[in-house]
């Protein structure tokens, strides 16, 4: 076993599921933030793709810059028009030549990006609707001699970062994640007026959740006020039934909350996110990692999209944290709530970080010295097989958003 820095200390708080006041955020694939996360990852794995299928390795690249300017729209019962397109700028470095050979990055970028468009937002009109540029560069030189060599058992992480992970999820955490991924996966499929930019806040003070739910409608399947009206309504009522499955704490759910159906300002749009009409987007401005945005837990700012799963600890620590925290909680009884952060140094391998630094919440009756060599081996084998890390989010397996 390799002698990693691997620190256990309780936590210095009590756990989020009893805290008074608990806010959770998540940021739907069609909100205009996530967009630009999903194509800067679609991107990331068609690259490292393309660099294995030529090279049987992946080379440097980054593309965690992606951009999002909104268009202009006029939305209408029965069906409007996008009136400015979408504008997407991909930015950041590839390798574009490697042993003798070109690689036509752009190319490859501008294919995944649209595809993934197609697949994610199904009422944008990609001839029309939205322009996608790629503007990527060449890696700076430093970074790119830092990457994995030919023979090297173990990458040299590219930057001296870290990365946050917990576990487990709280009732409000797993409320607000599963309502949104559920809208689309379950009620989305009889309600095609439902669009992709779905944002839901939760608040849970005491034992009441209050969740807030924005559900962007897409016009062309909303004849009038009263569809429109009725479609917010199951919308209500589908999260009050998802609720219940989650927690027995009372929960009261509000939809499209600033609607003035007075004043005829609803929120309509003609595609189906709110990028059609003034909200720019950027990649990592909305959920981390876990597919979250939870200011009662400890974060890590980085932009996990679109960076390279190889050796870039922005992306491999944060999905790598998320991983230890679960399989602990899993494997481990007693465990109320968990931390785990993972701080790299640049050039030093990526399985044996700076510090993994693991705080635990142990439940009535478990001391911390009754657990500590589980956790500490858990720890230490995830760290040991990183490159999983690597395979997987290659093959789409692990969402960064």
């Amino acid at each position: 076993m390799t002698e990693r820095n691997i620190r256990i200390q309780a936590l210095d708080r009590g756990a989020v599921e009893d805290q008074e006041v608990e806010i959770v955020e998540r940021k739907g694939i069609g909100h205009p933030d996530s967009i630009c996360d999903g194509i800067a990852e679609a991107v990331s794995r068609a690259l490292a793709r393309e660099y294995i299928d030529r090279f049987g390795k992946v080379l440097h690249y980054n593309t965690d810059e992606t951009q999002l300017v909104a268009g202009d729209a006029a939305p209408a019962f029965g069906g409007g028009d996008v009136i400015e397109p979408i504008y997407l700028l991909i930015v950041g470095r590839a390798t574009k030549a490697y042993d003798g050979q070109s690689i036509p990055v752009d190319s490859i970028a501008l294919s995944a990006a649209r595809e993934y468009l197609r697949e994610t937002l199904p009422n944008l009109d990609l001839e029309s609707d939205v322009i996608v540029d790629v503007k990527l560069g060449e890696g700076s030189g430093d970074l790119q001699e830092v990457f994995v060599e030919d023979g090297e058992a173990v990458p040299m992480a590219n930057d001296t970062s870290f990365g946050v992970g917990h576990a487990p999820l709280t009732e409000t955490e797993r409320i607000v994640l599963n309502t949104e991924r559920r809208l689309h996966a379950e009620f989305g499929e009889g309600h095609p007026a439902l669009g992709e930019d779905v944002k839901v806040m939760g608040k849970r003070e005491g034992d009441i959740i209050d969740l807030t739910v924005a559900a962007a409608m897409v016009d062309a399947y909303v004849p009038n006020m009263d569809a429109y009206r009725a479609e917010v309504e199951a919308v209500r009522e589908f999260v009050t039934d998802l609720a219940v499955e989650y927690t027995d704490r009372e929960v009261r759910v509000h939809v499209n909350t600033a609607d003035d159906y007075a004043e005829g300002s609803i929120y309509l749009t003609t595609t189906g996110t709110s990028a059609e009409q003034g909200d720019d987007g950027s990649v990592g401005r909305g959920n981390r990692a876990n597919g979250l945005i939870t200011p009662n837990r400890s974060m890590s700012m980085e932009a996990t999209s679109g960076k390279n799963p190889v050796n870039h600890i922005g992306k491999i620590y944060n999905l790598l944290s998320n991983q230890i925290a679960a399989d602990v909680v899993e494997n481990v009884e007693g465990i109320r709530d968990l931390r785990v952060r993972l701080l790299s140094q640049i050039g030093s391998p990526i399985d044996a970080p700076h510090v993994a630094d693991v705080h635990v919440t142990t439940a009535a009756g478990v001391g911390l010295g009754d657990i500590e060599q589980e956790v500490r081996d858990i720890v230490d084998d995830d760290l040991a097989h990183v490159a999983d890390v690597t395979e997987r989010t290659i093959q789409g397996e692990l969402t960064t958003f």
